[in-house]
């Protein structure tokens, strides 16, 4: 490391850093003024309402860093472009391959940290995000369909659930099916299922359970009926955000099991897998094309920078969705959804570094 690499590293992470602490308490205030009357109708504890914007900032911080990334290189290289210190390093004798060294040792640093909390630190902090978003804020609402859950458990069980609240662990309008082949031999169903943590049962309120004869069916019912069940609570997760709360890990092999239960839902869980990988390498190919955009000083200054610059980022993150989306929706292969948008800005990044380099 020479001082020119430690020159523009300290840049680098300096202004990365600054872009942080600047953006996260504002995302902070504006998600405060946006849900301050749902807590305070939610009754929510000040320990709950502290631990969710913790969380917040490592969910919101994972998910932004690549963008704040990509303008923190906008900004600091076009600093250094407009008061010709660029131009200077070159003229000395540097080529612009070495002039990026720096570049690509930051982003290797912020990408492989990044890797890290997204395969594991995130998963936890989108968990405590989502339960207290689903016990505090959106249980005053009438129409709770993000949070229904339908799936099969094992080869022969089907559950259904609504209103799952993750913190007091229970749901309602619950519903249990038992096939054997195509017929169906039992169903049990209750107003309300709440899991005993002390005792590791389950509580069925409104507990029935019908079970199919060839002549007759046989009805039992119970006010309140204590059982054991073969599923755990966190299965009622909700499917919207279910994978978001897995470790690297815990991701890998709850997918394993979704693929054995050919659930509908695979390839969202899939898209969410392979972003954890996508969006550190994403980062890196966002610096290159930054430094490509903004080390040569321009007509319109760091202005003209930055709106081209934000306008790649917007196309990115354009062109990320709809390719996530169609993984999603259709049968299209999800690691080619997730990876296509960073093949199509590597190669876009590779031809502006030349056209910079010229």
């Amino acid at each position: 490391m020479k001082i020119l690499d430690w020159y523009i590293l300290k840049r680098y992470l300096g202004t990365f850093a600054t872009m942080m602490l600047l953006f996260i308490p504002i995302g902070i205030i504006i998600d405060l003024a946006e849900k301050v009357d749902n807590m305070l109708e939610s009754d929510a504890p000040k320990e709950a309402i502290l631990h969710y914007y913790l969380d917040f900032i490592v969910y919101f911080s994972n998910l932004l860093f690549p963008l704040l990334l990509f303008l923190s290189v906008i900004w600091f290289t076009s600093k250094l472009a407009n008061k010709t210190e660029v131009i200077a390093m070159l003229s000395s004798g540097i080529s612009f391959w070495r002039f990026l060294r720096p570049y690509a040792i930051g982003a290797t640093i912020v990408c492989i940290a990044a890797l890290g909390v997204s395969l594991f630190l995130a998963p936890r902090a989108s968990k405590g995000f989502n339960e207290f978003k689903y016990a505090y804020l959106k249980r005053h609402k009438k129409v709770q369909n993000t949070n229904d859950v339908y799936r099969q458990i094992n080869d022969n069980e089907y559950i259904f659930a609504s209103n799952f609240d993750p913190i007091r662990k229970y749901a309602t309008n619950f519903t249990l099916e038992h096939f054997e082949g195509n017929k169906m031999l039992y169903k049990i169903s209750a107003n309300r299922i709440k899991y005993i943590e002390e005792d590791s049962l389950y509580r069925l309120s409104n507990f029935v359970k019908r079970t199919i004869k060839e002549n007759d069916d046989i009805l039992i019912t119970e006010r309140s009926y204590d059982t054991i069940l073969p599923f755990d609570i966190e299965t009622l997760t909700a499917v919207s955000y279910v994978a978001e709360t897995l470790n690297a890990f815990e991701l890998h092999e709850f997918i394993a099991q979704e693929e054995k239960k050919a659930s509908p839902d695979l390839n969202s869980y899939k898209v969410a897998a392979y972003k954890r990988w996508s969006i550190p390498v994403s980062a890196f190919i966002l610096t290159l094309i930054g430094v490509a955009v903004s080390a040569m000083k321009r007509r319109g200054g760091m202005g003209a920078n930055l709106a081209f610059g934000i306008g790649l980022a917007f196309g990115f993150i354009f062109i990320d969705k709809i390719f996530g989306t169609m993984a999603i929706q259709s049968d299209f292969e999800p690691w080619i959804a997730v990876w296509l948008p960073n093949a199509i800005f590597g190669l876009l990044a590779v031809y502006l570094l030349y056209n910079a380099r010229r």
